[in-house]
């Protein structure tokens, strides 16, 4: 449209332009013929003091003399007329006096010119015939050529003066400067229909790219745009990576809060059901461990064999309590400076025996000497992930526990040669009650990461080819 409108503005000034011209050449053959008429009276007026108080014959007209007066006439007539030629006519003799005494030539003009003479003859006999100044015009491509002829009174009869010009129409300076202002306009013209084009392909064509990359990607996620090169775009492509980057960071805000929200949530459900059933539990569990243990005491043959099992039932049911417990009651950690040797050390002795039955060889490797943490709840921690990593890892294989620094970080990681969890649990992996194993509580790894969280850090999974490992990552904080 903004072409459209262009083109159009330009062709309208361009049509103005030559009627522009065209009316000043008409002004121009209007000015000129009405200096004609002037000039015709002038030869009249000149004639008239020429002829005065002389009666002559007619045949006078043959008289050099009288023709060279007749000459002066005109010329006298028409000295101070620029471009305006003349002379005295008579019917039968033709032409009396002729003169162009404003000729740019190299020499005076005394010659009819002969290519005009019929139309000299013609205004001549016309204003004679009609005793009145007549005039007429030939429009050619480039001039209009302008006649007027008048009767002469005097002595003589039959005599008329004409006089004669050339206006320039598709000539000259006039016409120069129309051929040149169209020439700028349509220059202009062309350079503006170039230049919106090319703006218009260009910003077409990057916003089509624009269009694309947004389409490709999910409305979640907006995509970084890259620069177009084109000022105004890019403030806009600016504004839009800008709004994309913060609604990001709002959106893993966001996210971030609903898990927060979520674990909470379930942390205080369990929190309520743990603790009503904690209390509910514990305390004829302590009745019947007495009982039990009072049992066994005393002797017996049957109370050899049952009461034993029995025992062993409520220690699993009061571990189970402990845990349960451990989950909903966030104390805040007692840091002290911890050797780490034989922290590690204390950590494995307790769980040699179970991994010599399944055939486990533990280790353990420390790059750090001490680190500050609660060492009660950093070994509960510990405690769940070596149990879990000896339960996962084959026969014959290792488990390796390993404490040191990365990027101001202290991580105890602990990793064993199995398969790891189960795909469909690694998102709710350090949720309560979420277990890959069918003997399993749930409850070990959301201890490890109420621990870490209590220590300011996070606990984090990875899973490879050569095996699983989990780590608990603490701020450092130098002993």
């Amino acid at each position: 449209m903004l072409l459209v409108l262009l083109i159009a503005a330009a062709v309208a000034a361009g049509v103005l332009m030559i009627d522009l011209f065209r009316q000043s050449a008409t002004a121009r053959i209007g000015q000129a013929d009405a200096e004609l008429g002037r000039a015709c009276d002038a030869i009249g007026v000149a004639y008239r003091f020429y002829a005065t108080g002389w009666h002559g014959p007619d045949a006078v007209v043959d008289d050099e003399g009288f023709r060279g007066g007749l000459t002066a006439v005109v010329q006298t007539a028409l000295r101070n007329r620029a471009g305006i030629e003349g002379g005295i006519w008579e019917p039968k003799q033709g032409s009396l006096a002729y003169a162009y005494p404003t000729y740019e030539g190299s020499g005076p003009k005394t010659d009819l010119p002969q290519a005009e003479r019929p139309r000299i003859q013609q205004i001549n006999r016309i204003a004679l015939s009609e005793e009145r100044t007549a005039t007429s015009r030939y429009a050619a491509p480039s001039q209009t050529l302008l006649l007027t002829a008048c009767p002469l009174p005097g002595p003589l009869s039959g005599l008329t003066a004409w006089t004669m010009t050339r206006v320039i129409t598709f000539a000259g300076r006039g016409y120069q400067q129309l051929m040149l202002g169209l020439a700028v306009l349509l220059a202009a013209v062309s350079g503006a229909a170039v230049l919106l084009t090319r703006l218009t392909m260009t910003w077409s064509r990057h916003v089509t790219r624009i269009e694309t990359t947004l389409a490709a990607h999910d409305i979640e996620d907006l995509p970084k745009l890259l620069a177009t090169g084109e000022r105004e775009l890019d403030r806009i492509i600016a504004a839009l990576n800008d709004a994309g980057s913060r609604l990001s960071q709002a959106r893993r805000r966001a996210a971030e809060l609903s898990r927060q929200v979520a674990t909470g949530e379930r942390l205080a459900a369990i929190g309520r059901v743990a603790a009503g059933v904690a209390h509910e539990i514990r305390n004829p569990i302590a009745a019947m461990r007495l009982k039990t243990e009072n049992a066994i005491a005393a002797g017996g043959a049957r109370s050899q064999e049952v009461l034993p099992v029995i025992l062993s039932q409520i220690e699993r049911l009061d571990r189970l309590l402990r845990r349960l417990l451990s989950v909903t009651e966030r104390d805040q950690p007692r840091r002290e400076t911890v050797v780490l040797g034989p922290f590690l050390e204390a950590c494995l002795a307790t769980q040699v025996e179970l991994a010599q039955v399944r055939g486990i060889v533990l280790e353990r490797q420390n790059d750090v000497e001490s680190a500050p943490f609660d060492p009660e709840q950093m070994r509960h921690a510990l405690d769940n992930l070596v149990l879990n990593a000896i339960q996962a890892a084959p026969a014959g294989s290792r488990v390796r526990v390993m404490a040191s620094v990365r990027d101001d970080q202290w991580v105890l990681s602990v990793h064993d040669e199995g398969a790891g969890p189960p795909a469909s649990i690694r998102e709710h992996l350090f949720e309560p009650f979420v277990t890959g194993r069918p003997d399993g509580t749930g409850l070990g790894l959301s201890i490890v990461r109420e621990v870490a969280e209590a220590h300011g850090g996070r606990v984090q999974f990875a899973s490879c080819d050569r095996g699983t490992t989990f780590e608990i990552i603490v701020p450092w904080q130098p002993s």
